[in-house]
């Protein structure tokens, strides 16, 4: 911050993602690139850690080295976008995306392909809302990701309904089939 200025409290929370510099641009491509190699090189170890964290410190993973390496990318990964994004879109394309992503798959990489998938798919959904409706970008984005998650939730609660009912209805006829 610039003495003499005063911050605009709004740039920190909504961002400003439609007036994204070059150096902005190179900024995030240089760190997506650093998050991807980092993932790629320590998957299997990240997998064995977020599995069993004491069977892996057991074998002899640095689960700490791995807890602090994590804890900096999400750090950097932060700190990068809150200046395009602001802290509200941020938080809500680092969770919303995974949230949904673990109502369809249970397997780590499938996860982490869906989720960047679906935040990608929010982004584009949400700057062409926010260009039709006339209203402010991160804030479509944000409205569309978290009304995409409830609606997912919401399904997932109707279907897991259905196959509890399912469910007890076949262990009812296996009772009386037992019985009689």
């Amino acid at each position: 911050m610039m003495p003499g200025y005063p911050p605009d409290i709004t740039s920190y929370l909504f961002g400003s993602i439609l007036t994204v510099t070059k150096t902005d641009l190179y900024l995030m491509v240089c760190l997506t690139l650093i998050v991807f190699l980092v993932i790629a090189t320590f998957y299997h170890t990240w997998t064995a850690y977020l599995f069993d964290e004491e069977f892996a410190f057991i074998i002899g993973i640095k689960t700490m080295m791995l807890e602090y390496l994590l804890l900096v990318l999400i750090a950097m990964t932060v700190v990068v976008l809150i200046r395009v994004a602001g802290i509200i879109l941020v938080l809500a394309l680092l969770t919303a995306p995974a949230a949904i992503a673990a109502f369809f798959t249970r397997r780590l990489k499938a996860r982490m392909i869906l989720s960047v998938i679906l935040g990608c798919i929010f982004c584009i959904t949400g700057l062409w809302a926010s260009y039709t409706l006339n209203i402010a970008s991160g804030a479509a984005i944000v409205i569309l990701s978290v009304a995409c998650y409830f609606v997912v939730y919401l399904a997932w609660l109707l279907y897991d309904g259905i196959r509890k009912k399912k469910l007890l209805t076949v262990c009812k006829i296996e009772t009386n089939h037992l019985k009689g």
